[in-house]
């Protein structure tokens, strides 16, 4: 109803202003659904960050069927979030993906397992059923079973691969020992299905020495030589992290605007609010622009893949600071 309220004020006073003022359209499509993950860009949006740029930002939430690259390349969207494993994978595939900011400076990305599985230790993975993600989210994983030198097409020595969807149902069913899980979402609904910290062994890939960057922000390559589309991206990075500083600074307001935003009504405030609080550990120290070394430590896990590397190659004009440079007078 706020929401409702808001646009219908927003609508009144574009029509009462004079001169006529049309905002600049951009798509921003997400890496996952509509929740805290994505605070920065429903806080700049609702803030009025993103209009007080001359822009109109639509956000398309995704989902585990949705890779943002493939609706990027197919000019589903402008902007998109993604992860670096599958950018760069992508742009070595021939869709040239670029990086223009990075607001997440952590991986949240782990592998969450049950304890009576008898998983100690990556190494205990053999012969085990393992929850993992697709559509651009495996590449972390494959990149980290391919240094262990751990198949993964099943086998006594190798590791089966269960396609993981929306929820953790194939560890609280059984049906897998361990999987894909994120410390600000999918390990809490483990613990509010009933399971307790207790009963389960966590592998963070930070901690393992494979993590890699998350939730980037990516255009396409050529798309930046038009000046026009540069330039809103330099309004769009600067307002998007304007929301994310304002969202670290109020964690839980912004969990609640981000609540405004879910259509579904999935979400609940507590668990928003939580993953708001997780949020904020990953994106803390981070200004947007590109660290360089956080790049190469990517780059070097996914070419560090034995016989199966993510990438063969180091990536050539992979990112810029031309945006962040501009819009964070850097």
């Amino acid at each position: 109803m706020k929401k409702m309220i808001k646009s219908l004020l927003v609508g009144i006073m574009a029509l009462s202003a004079a001169p006529a003022f049309s905002a600049e359209e951009i798509s921003l499509q997400l890496k996952w659904v509509t929740q805290a993950q994505f605070a920065g860009y429903y806080v700049a949006k609702d803030k009025g960050y993103y209009e007080e740029e001359g822009l109109n930002v639509t956000i398309k939430p995704g989902g585990p069927d949705i890779a943002p690259a493939q609706v990027l390349a197919g000019g589903g969207a402008d902007v998109i979030i993604d992860w670096m494993p599958s950018a760069l994978a992508t742009r070595e595939k021939g869709v040239p993906l670029v990086n223009i900011a990075q607001p997440f400076k952590r991986s949240g990305m782990m592998l969450t397992c049950r304890k009576d599985s008898g998983i100690k230790t990556p190494e205990d993975f053999r012969g085990k059923t393992i929850g993992v993600w697709f559509f651009g989210n495996e590449y972390p994983f494959l990149s980290w079973m391919s240094q262990l030198n751990i198949p993964t097409n099943g086998g006594p020595d190798g590791v089966e691969i269960l396609k993981q969807g929306f929820n953790v149902d194939p560890i609280l069913q059984n049906q897998a020992a361990c999987v894909s899980t994120m410390t600000y979402n999918e390990y809490w609904q483990i613990i509010d299905a009933g399971m307790s910290p207790d009963e389960l062994v966590t592998f963070k890939y930070e901690d393992e020495g494979v993590a890699t960057l998350e939730d980037g922000i990516y255009v396409l390559e050529d798309r930046l030589k038009d000046k026009k589309f540069a330039d809103l991206m330099v309004r769009f990075v600067r307002a998007s992290m304007k929301g994310w500083k304002w969202a670290e600074e109020n964690p839980d307001e912004a969990a609640m605007i981000v609540l405004e935003y879910d259509d579904t009504g999935a979400q609940t405030e507590a668990h928003q609010k939580r993953m708001m609080g997780e949020i904020i550990k990953l994106t803390a120290g981070s200004n947007g622009a590109l660290d360089i070394a956080d790049y190469q430590r990517t780059v070097d896990t996914l070419l560090a893949g034995g016989s199966d590397p993510v990438i063969t190659k180091e990536p050539e004009g992979a990112w810029t600071h031309a945006i962040t440079d501009k819009a964070l007078g850097m």
